[in-house]
């Protein structure tokens, strides 16, 4: 093993745990070793582009102390330089913020070079050098640690953030990276604190421009005109964080209402209209971004039917069996429920209304429950002509809710 004084405690779990909070992993930098001699000691080499290695008991992430030379636009236009010169203070100095560029040895002792330990006292997101604007998934990351620990970005900081906005450098992020980065500030206590970040650079207008779009757009006066769709938007997203809902659900709540902003309130009446083209600019969002299609899926119904679920108990049971029909609820009864929460944080995501029950979620799940007992294949044995069957079954799941529904009415 390397002598103690060589191999360091790096990153987030030291930033974690001067915030007090539970450390989920550890990552190690070692000082002074080679990969030769990392690999002569059991540990596992799994670093591409540059040497990272896993433990052989714990399978902990070590990686070899490096220094990093811009070569090319994005993330990866990196030359890499690991060797046993390279010391902890250079390794420190490659990296995004002062939180994240703190030390700590096998002592207890702080390295701490840019008193990141006091930005995170002071809750600011600092850059450590200007080597900062050399990767544009840092802005990403910005984003993602403001939405997390609620903290500010220096003034310094968001100038650099601009900076690379304007020349084109965050032009160079990949899809699958923004995804990445989208999911995880979607998962975090206060994802709008994300998109506000994004907002604040301009980069939110080049990374996701359906979503900035929406900011300035009046709201239907009937709903809640002191907030545009905009703003409606993050309420509505941090609903579903508030409500710890799944990542398909907090997509769906992001991407509901995208139409809003571009559909000409003179061709279609609004509700109608801005549903269609949020389907049509969700479809091309998700190709762009290639979002996994459990959420591309949830979101487009999302999309589509919001409308209608809100209106849910206006409708008749023959429209809510289509409703139950085109979101598949039959065969796929939880997503159907997923779909339900991303409208209960859409109704709740107006001011004064953060509390709100939602009654279309339990009367949709009971009429769904009700149409669900209807015994297709009973049915299916008592129909002489094969070509009705499907008719009969529908038929049947329209009496099955339609005294539900009448009911309910009276």
């Amino acid at each position: 093993m390397f002598p103690e004084p060589k191999i360091y405690c790096v990153g987030g779990a030291v930033r974690d745990r001067l915030l007090g909070l539970t450390v989920q992993d550890h990552d190690w930098v070692v000082v002074g070793s080679t990969p030769e001699e990392m690999v002569a000691q059991g540990f596992q080499p799994v670093g591409k582009d540059f040497p990272v290695f896993l433990h052989p008991q714990t399978h902990e992430e070590y990686a070899l102390a490096r220094t990093e030379r811009k070569t090319a636009r994005g993330y990866q236009g990196f030359a890499v330089y690991a060797a046993p010169d390279v010391t902890l203070e250079q390794d420190l100095l490659r990296r995004d913020f002062t939180i994240n560029a703190i030390a700590q040895d096998a002592d207890g002792k702080l390295i701490d070079p840019h008193n990141g330990a006091a930005d995170l006292r002071a809750g600011i997101l600092r850059h450590v050098s200007a080597a900062f604007s050399e990767d544009p998934v840092r802005i990403l990351r910005a984003a993602r640690f403001a939405a997390r620990f609620g903290f500010t970005i220096a003034p310094e900081t968001l100038a650099l953030m601009r900076g690379m906005v304007n020349s084109g450098e965050v032009d160079a992020l990949v899809a699958e990276r923004v995804w990445q980065e989208l999911a995880r500030g979607l998962m975090e206590k206060n994802p709008s604190r994300f998109f506000e970040t994004l907002r604040s650079c301009g980069a939110l207008a080049k990374i996701i421009p359906e979503i900035d779009a929406l900011f300035g757009v009046p709201q239907p006066e009937k709903h809640h005109p002191e907030i545009d769709c905009g703003i409606h938007t993050m309420l509505v997203v941090d609903d579903a964080a508030h409500h710890d809902y799944p990542l398909e659900v907090r997509f769906a709540a992001l991407t509901h209402d995208l139409g809003k902003a571009t559909t000409p309130k003179d061709i279609l009446p609004r509700h109608i209209g801005h549903e269609l083209r949020s389907v049509d600019l969700l479809q091309a969002l998700c190709e762009r971004l290639r979002v996994p299609g459990e959420c591309r899926d949830l979101g487009l119904l999302a999309a589509r039917y919001h409308g209608d679920i809100h209106r849910a108990k206006e409708l008749r049971a023959e429209t809510i069996i289509k409703l139950f029909h085109s979101a598949d609820a039959w065969r796929r009864p939880e997503r159907f429920s997923r779909l339900l929460q991303a409208c209960a944080s859409d109704a709740r995501g107006r001011t004064g209304h953060e509390n709100d029950a939602y009654p279309q979620e339990n009367y949709l799940l009971h009429l769904l429950s009700l149409a669900r007992s209807v015994d297709a294949g009973e049915i299916a044995k008592q129909c002489s002509d094969s070509t009705a069957i499907a008719a009969a079954v529908q038929q049947a799941r329209i009496l099955a809710i339609e005294t539900s529904v009448e009911k309910q009415r009276s």
